[in-house]
Order: structure tokens, then sequence, then C-alpha cells
């Protein structure tokens, strides 16, 4: 690991100031030789010293966002929403009495991720933040298009774990279970620059397919922070909930997640729906079909099943991944069904 310039600014203007690229655009390179003059953001910094070991990452300083005190709060909004600060640990947030009352969609993702020691330290911003899980692109041997080469490796090579929906020039996988949760939840984000000017911006269209930038995953432009996760007021007849699949009840990446969020009616019928598929698209991606056939029903097993078979349209498995699709169709009618019977 190369050697890097520190600084643990106190304030979020200031930390803003000091950064010049983002991780994303610090990994891209035409010609295989990385640059060595960016300076960038570290949170709880799991990913980021992953990459750093790994030889893909070479900056030239890192900016340390673990002094800024104003980012480790969960505070209630005036509106009745729950303001996250970047800094919150996922083990804060599983633990968090709020949270898991009104959100256990995340409360589910943050007390289920990674390890207990990872989940003392990680925090929500940084897993949001992450990149690619893909091993083509973790790999130093392959410069991959996200990477800034020209080939998507996974659609000829090893594509298992790799994308069913959405996978245009490239075939990852969003890599935050999280990032599931909250777009089900209708969280928001906000970004933060080195003016103290706040950008809010929809967590679901904060995220980038490949089709819209291929080399990086997010909206965020260098200079910015993302300073807090936003949570709308649920309804009080709204329930959530996030199940996940992997090959061993292990803190490794699952191989289908699935986040359900409804609003019932007092007399059963569903007044609203999000279904999100995580581990599906490199997007959190949305199940509109089956919201749709969700939406004015009475939910019963019939339904929950007819939903779970809709969530799947539009799906094109790669040459290696069509076990997904069970997977997933199951998780979705799970998840239904746990949400109408509260649990």
């Amino acid at each position: 690991m190369n050697s890097f310039e520190w600084s643990s600014p106190r304030d979020i203007a200031q930390a803003a100031g000091v950064a010049t690229t983002t991780v994303a655009a610090a990994m891209v390179s035409q010609s295989g030789r990385l640059s060595t003059d960016g300076v960038v953001f570290k949170a709880g910094g799991i990913d980021l010293l992953d990459l750093m070991k790994e030889g893909l990452l070479v900056p030239r300083g890192i900016v340390n966002l673990r002094e800024i005190p104003d980012l480790a709060v969960i505070a209630q909004a005036d509106d009745g929403g729950v303001h996250i600060g970047a800094n919150v640990t996922l083990a804060q947030l599983a633990a968090d009495p709020v949270i898991r009352t009104r959100f256990l969609a995340l409360a589910d993702v943050a007390g289920n991720s990674a390890s207990p020691q990872i989940r003392q330290v990680a925090t929500i911003g940084g897993n949001l933040l992450q990149r690619p899980r893909c091993w083509y692109f973790r790999s130093r041997d392959h410069h991959c298009a996200r990477k800034g080469g020209e080939v998507c490796f996974a659609f000829a090579g090893e594509n298992q774990y790799h994308a069913i929906f959405d996978h245009n020039g490239c075939a990852m996988v969003h890599p935050e279970t999280s990032a599931t949760a909250l777009v089900a939840l209708g969280a928001k984000l906000e970004l933060t620059n080195a003016a103290g000017t706040k950008r809010v911006v929809g967590l679901e269209q904060f995220f980038l397919l490949p089709e819209v930038d291929i080399q990086r995953e997010n909206d965020l432009t260098p200079g910015e922070i993302l300073t807090a996760i936003l949570l709308p007021p649920p309804a009080p007849t709204s329930r959530s909930i996030h199940i996940k699949q992997g090959e061993t009840d292990s803190f490794d990446w699952p191989i289908a997640d699935v986040a359900v969020a409804l609003d019932t009616a007092p007399g059963g019928a569903c007044r609203a729906a999000a279904v999100i598929l995580g581990a599906a698209s490199p997007v959190p991606h949305r199940a509109k079909a089956a919201e749709a056939l969700l939406v004015g029903k009475t939910i019963d097993a019939d339904v929950a099943r007819a939903a779970a078979h809709a969530a799947l349209q539009g799906a094109a498995p790669l040459t290696k991944n069509a076990y997904k699709l069970p997977i997933f169709e199951t998780l979705v009618r799970r998840a239904i069904l746990a949400v109408v019977r509260g649990g």
C-alpha cells in the first residue's frame, strides 16, 4: 500500500475543501496506470482500505471524516421523519429504538450486515458509497469498463453472482444491502459542499445505471460529502421488512435480498407498496409490476404469489445466474406475507 497524507478536519466545510476527487474518479484509468494525485474522503474506511491494499486506489491524501461530531447523530426531524448522520455505524442503527420501531427494514439490514466487528466501525454513509464487489472489478489484472477499460469481463466469464436486470455494459450488482431497505423506505440524501450548500436528492435517483455512467455508481461530485440520510415519516399503518439469502448464514454478501414496505388501510386493502430487489441490478431494482399488482388489493397468499412472480418481469439472467430467479420469487413472496402478518 502506498504512503499518503492524512488530515482529520473537525467540520464539514473544512473537510469538503480538502478533498479533490471521488474514489470512483480516482480509480479510472485509460492506460492502466492510476493517478496518485487525488485526495479522497474516508468514513469507516472498510472499503477504502481494501481498495488501497489491493492496489486499486493510490491516493495522495486521505481526509478522515470520523472526527466531525455532527455526522454521528440520529435525530428526530421536525416533520416526524429521522435524520441519520452519515457517520452513524451499522451497530448504532441496529440498536436504535426509533429505527427498530418505525423502520424495521433498515434495522434488519444493519443488524445482519457483515460481522459484529465490522458493524461497530462501518458507517451507513460509507456503506452506501462502497464500490462494486465484482471480482473482475476488484482484480488488478482485469482493466474492466468500470475502471476505464473497454470490456465487462463478467458477460463471458464467471457471472454467477452478477446482475439479472439492467446490465447494459456492466453486469455488477449493487453492493449495499442497506440501499435496498432505504429505497423501499423512500430515503433521501443530504450532500454538502465546501461552501456549506446542501443538495438533497432521492436515494433512488442518486444511483446511476451503467447506461448513464459506466464508471461511477452514483451522482456524488468532487468536494461533496454525504452528510445525512433523511427518512420521511412512515404512515402509522405502514410496515417494512428486509430479508436476504446467501450461500451460507454468515457475513458474506447476499446472492439475493429484498425489501418490502406496505401501507395497508384499516379494511385490509394495500394503499401503497414498495418492492425493491438487491443483488439483482447495478442499482437497487424497483419491481414496479409487483407494486402495481399489490396496490388496491387485500393481500393474501395468492396475491403475494402473483406479485412475487410479477417482480421478475424484465429479468435477463446471464449464463450462470438464472438460479437467482426462483430465489428472488421466493424472497419477495415471503417478505410480502411477513409484512402483512406483522413480522
